[in-house]
This record gives structure tokens, sequence and C-alpha cells, in this order.
């Protein structure tokens, strides 16, 4: 088939519905994340068979009005996150739609609109799960002109192919040994397209490796409705509140003026006054979640480390190590959703979270009385740097007991001194005297000692760099942790290691770039 027509899309939506009833009770069994509440296969197979039936009811005469037509029933019947982002999936192809000629180019084109589409309406896409293998697959066929039938079969090859790296990805399926659950499902339903357009038998076996997890009484609720009447430019505010609420928020809409709202929270009464308060919510569907046991000591991993920081370089060098890691833009500040999402990734009961300033802190600490994070034993440790961040790190013992562990981080954080080279963006004054625009400001624990006059060149900054380690040295140290900004020179990091083997050979130090955009270098001494 060259290009798509109404009876496909038909034929498409029957085999995504017989395709998911089949593989149904093996993607319930391998849902993990957010939740391990074993429905993700059944809520795509509701949502799909909720599209197919709505299409049923009508008879289009083009593939462009049955894509329409299947996406409002997808929107309609969305059940679940993954029914959610389901329906999104084919939204994203409806709304690509408007050519005459839907073929294979189309097809590559839809893909990455319904890419856009999932996406968007997800308040935090999350790494290793169904919008991770979506986004493979809009990339890996991108620019494509070949045929309908072999754009589809390369975008089922790349879902298989990412589908087995969501646990690569994702701790929480690496935890269990499985692959995410919503992707296998998006397999699925990529495989039927390309039953549909080439006449190949469709494809059933991807592994996906089961792996049971107990459970418990449920802490949290699954709130779903269609709302209408909302301005769309008020949508952005319904998915802040909802994420001030609890975790895994959609808003998605089904381009004909109605969305569907989801979200898991503690406060049901909250998350339908959200939308009541902008529109007129109906359909309103409240189920139960439930959390996996908590894993005992002893009985595996029982308590986890993760860390919130600026900088991306930073957050990288983090997730080499195996720490979780939310990396927040600059001068910004994580919404209770993010760090929920954080915590979620984490595996035990017990989870150590190391804030990379003040303010992530203070967002860390907000999470960490959050309703939705009750059945965690959470403990913020308190860092004003991320030098103290990898001090802390340096520390971590996971044999140790779970409060020797955190004592030993908190003090190693606390007894590490904080140097910093900032750029003056304007004149100040300061308790070492007046700082002109670009002039070097050097500080110890947040307090200014010393301003060195511009320009900002490498020879400056590390002469600055190096009066500054040494008023922290006189105290006594014995490593040093060097992380230089964004803006700092290529080779300040080399001449700064020099001149400190040559000044303080007894002191050891260590080097990484953070990528933050507020200091040039970030310095600690342990």
């Amino acid at each position: 088939m060259r290009v798509l027509d109404a009876a496909a899309v038909s034929a498409w939506a029957a085999g995504c519905v017989h395709s998911l009833a089949s593989l149904r009770p093996a993607i319930d069994e391998i849902n993990v994340y957010p939740v391990a509440d074993s429905d993700t296969g059944s809520n795509m197979l509701f949502t799909m068979t909720g599209a197919a039936r709505e299409l049923g009811k009508s008879a289009p005469g083009t593939a462009a009005g049955a894509l329409k037509i299947l996406a409002r029933g997808a929107v309609a019947s969305a059940k679940g996150n993954s029914g959610v982002i389901l329906s999104q999936v084919v939204r994203g192809l409806a709304d690509a739609a408007d050519t005459e000629q839907l073929d294979g180019p189309w097809l590559a084109k839809a893909l990455g609109r319904a890419d856009e589409a999932a996406t968007g309406a997800v308040s935090r896409p999350v790494a290793g799960t169904i919008l991770t293998v979506l986004h493979a697959v809009a990339l890996a066929v991108r620019g494509e002109t070949r045929t309908l039938g072999e754009v589809a079969q390369a975008a089922a090859k790349e879902a298989a192919y990412a589908l087995e790296k969501t646990p690569e990805q994702l701790p929480a399926l690496a935890r269990a040994g499985v692959v995410d659950a919503g992707a296998r499902g998006l397999v699925a339903v990529l495989d039927a397209l390309v039953g549909v357009l080439t006449g190949a038998p469709i494809e059933q076996e991807h592994a996906l490796e089961a792996h049971a997890v107990a459970q418990t009484d449920a802490y949290a609720w699954e709130v779903m409705y269609l709302l209408d009447g909302v301005d769309e430019t008020s949508l952005p505010t319904l998915r802040k509140e909802l994420s001030g609420l609890g975790d895994s928020v959609t808003v998605a809409g089904d381009g004909s003026g109605s969305h569907a709202v989801h979200v898991h929270c503690a406060d049901i009464g909250a998350a339908i006054e959200a939308g009541l308060a902008l529109g007129r919510p109906r359909r309103i569907r409240v189920e139960p979640l439930l959390t996996p046991t908590p894993i005992e000591p002893g009985g595996g991993i029982d308590r986890t480390v993760v860390a919130v920081v600026h900088g991306g370089a930073l957050a990288e060098l983090l997730r080499a190590e195996s720490i979780p890691v939310l990396a927040v833009p600059e001068g910004g500040t994580p919404s209770v959703e993010d760090m929920i999402g954080l915590l979620n990734e984490a595996a035990g009961r017990h989870v150590t979270v190391l804030p990379g300033s003040v303010g992530l802190t203070a967002a860390a600490d907000t999470a960490a009385g959050h309703a939705m994070a009750a059945d965690r034993d959470v403990v913020v440790i308190p860092c004003a740097s991320p030098v103290q961040v990898l001090a802390a790190l340096a520390v971590h013992d996971a044999g140790r007991r779970t409060n020797d562990d955190v004592v030993a981080m908190a003090e190693a954080a606390a007894a590490t001194r904080r140097g910093e080279l900032r750029i003056a963006q304007e004149e100040s004054l300061t308790w070492v005297g007046r700082a002109q625009s670009g002039d070097v400001v050097g500080l110890v624990d947040d307090e200014v000692v010393l301003i060195e006059p511009a320009p900002a060149s490498e020879t400056n900054l590390v002469a600055a760099a190096m009066k500054v380690l040494n008023r922290m040295l006189a105290l006594g140290g014995e490593l040093v942790t060097v992380l230089s900004g964004a803006a700092a020179p290529p080779g300040v990091a080399e001449k700064l290691a020099e001149q400190l083997r040559v000044e303080h050979p007894e002191v050891e130090l260590t080097s990484y770039a953070s990528g933050q955009a507020d200091a040039v270098l970030l310095m600690g001494v342990e």
C-alpha cells in the first residue's frame, strides 16, 4: 500500500485492539513505573477500543477524516497515563493529515508530530518510557522519502530497538528487570500498522521479562476527567497547579476543544477543583494507586541517594556514577512534580537527597514533606554548593547502616568550605571595596574576600583562584575540588592545577566541568 486510505485506518484501529488485547496480561505484569498498578496494557487497550468504536459509528470518506475521528475517540476514552499518551500519538497523526497524499514522507512527518503532541501533554517527561521510544522513532524516520510500508517498518524496527534500551535509562525498570510497559504497547501499535500496510504477520515477540511486584494499600489516587470550555492560555496554569498536587500530570487536547486531564495525587478534591476553576469537567474517574512494598534491608536495595543540581555537565557527571539526578535550568526552581518524579526513580524506602544550592535545598524540603512522598523516608542533606554534594558522595557507603551513612554525608558536606569566582555584572559596593562591571569577585562561604580588576583573563582568574584557595587552606585541608563554569576559559583548570601543585604539593586536586552559568569557578576544600 503506497497511500493510506480510510479502510486502512479502520483496519489499523482494529489491529491495535487485537494486539493490545492479546498482550494486555503481559504488559500489565511488567508495569512498574511510575507505580506498579498493573494496568498499563489495560489502559492502552481501553483507549484504543473506545477510539475504534467511535470510528465504527461513522463512515469517513478519507483517511484524514478517519484519523481525526479516531483521535477524538482516543482522547475521550483515554484512561491512565499511558492511555493519554497513546491518544496523543493518534492525535499527532491526525494533525499531520493535511495533505492529499498520506504516503511515506507523510508518515515520517506525522510520527514527528505525534512525538511533539505526546511529549507536550506530559508535565515531566522521563527517560526510559514510552515518550523516549516515540522520540527515537521520530528521529529515525525524520526526512524519510521511502514508501509508506517501508517507513512504517523502519519506525517499528527502531521502536523495538529503543524498547530494549529502556531499562538502561530508567532505574526502576532495571531494578525490576523489565522493559517499559507503555513503550511495549507503543511497539504493538506500530507493529499493527506494519501489518496493515504490508500484509506481513503482526510481530508479537519482543523481550519484556516479566517481574512480579508485591503491592500494599493505596497511598494515592489516579484522577482523570475530560475538561471542556477551557481557554487554551489557561492550560499552563492548570498543569502547574496539578503538578503541585502530585505527579504523572498530563493535559491532552483532542484538537476540537476538549482535553483529557490526568494526575496521580493524594488530594482528589483539589485535582477536580483545579479543573472546575477553568472549565467544565465531565466523565470524572478516580481509582486507587498501589505502591510497591518497600524493599527491606538485607533483601536488596533499601535506600538510594539522589541529587538535584544546576548545570548539565555536572548532572551528567553524577549520572555516570549511577546517581539519579534532576538537572534544573540555571536560576530555575524545580516543581513539586519534578522532585516527586526524582524520588520515584529511587529504589527502596529510604531516599537521601543532595541539593546543589540553598534554593534547591528549599525545593527538596518541600517535596520531602509532600503527601505523594508519604510512603518514603526522605532525608534532605542541606548543601549550599555543588562541591558539598560531591563531598557528601565521596563518603557515601552503601554498606553502612542508613543512619550512619546519612550522618557521614551530612558531616562531609558541612565540613567542606566553599569558594567561588564570579564576574561582576554591574558596579557594586562590597566589604572589601567597590567592584566594577567585568571585575573578578572572589567569595568564601558567600562572603566577598577579594576583587581583581578586569579583564577576566586566564591569568587573572588563576591568580584570584589561588588567593581564595590560600585563604581556605590556611585553616587546613587535604582535598581541593574545582568545578569550572560555562564561562571559564578552556585552560584555566589546568593552569590552576599547575599553580596549586607548586604552592601546595601536599594537597590533592580534582577538577570537573560543571556547566554552571553563575560562577566561573566553584572551589571546595575538605
